[in-house]
């Protein structure tokens, strides 16, 4: 994880908002509308709380929800766009949370979720930079690009530049621009179809 980094940098600036007083089945539609894992309760403009899959799957469950208040989990951590990703992610863990709001004074601008932290950690190292030198365990061997047939095979200006915007999804294991997150993994298209 890039610690130095700030929110602000990594933040959903686009977020669902609901008032508490909304239906809670109208609610669920307009998460699977908007094709969110969460949606922000608010009291007026201030956050109240957050539904998310898992508090409607809950409350489904349960049939206990009327409203989007009855559903929410009223404990969301709070940071500042100026804090650090990794500050962000200690107020995840302390709240055993898998996203925080981001609030510039009483206004909310954002949400930071595990996804947008562990994007911020590259899978690889960027084009660019040696780490080998610092690595003697690493310093034998070369990248391999998916379709290549092996070390020293990436050619002038190399091939890594055309993977670099691309990570692997944890289902099967391809490289893959359009990765999600589904049923906590980060999934490709295929994947995600299944």
């Amino acid at each position: 994880m890039e610690r130095d980094v700030s929110v602000q940098e990594v933040m959903d600036r686009e977020f669902v908002g609901v008032s508490e007083s909304d239906d809670f089945t109208e609610t669920v539609r307009l998460m699977l509308e908007a094709e969110v894992e969460s949606v922000v309760v608010l009291r007026g403009s201030d956050p109240v709380g957050v539904v998310t899959e898992r508090d409607a799957l809950t409350a489904m469950v349960d049939d206990l929800a009327e409203t989007a208040a009855d559903a929410m989990t009223e404990t969301v951590p709070t940071v500042s766009p100026d804090h650090t990703i990794a500050e962000a992610a200690d107020e995840m863990s302390a709240a055993a949370t898998k996203r925080v709001l981001v609030a510039d004074g009483d206004e909310t601008v954002g949400v930071v979720s595990e996804h947008d932290l562990i994007t911020t950690s590259p899978f690889a190292p960027a084009v660019g930079t040696d780490h080998t030198a610092s690595s003697p365990e690493l310093s034998d061997r070369q990248p391999v690009a998916a379709g290549t047939s092996g070390p020293g095979d990436l050619g002038e200006g190399g091939r890594e530049a055309e993977y670099e915007d691309q990570s692997i999804c944890e289902a099967c294991g391809s490289l893959a621009r359009d990765l999600r997150g589904f049923n906590g993994q980060l999934l490709c298209a295929d994947c995600r179809d299944i």
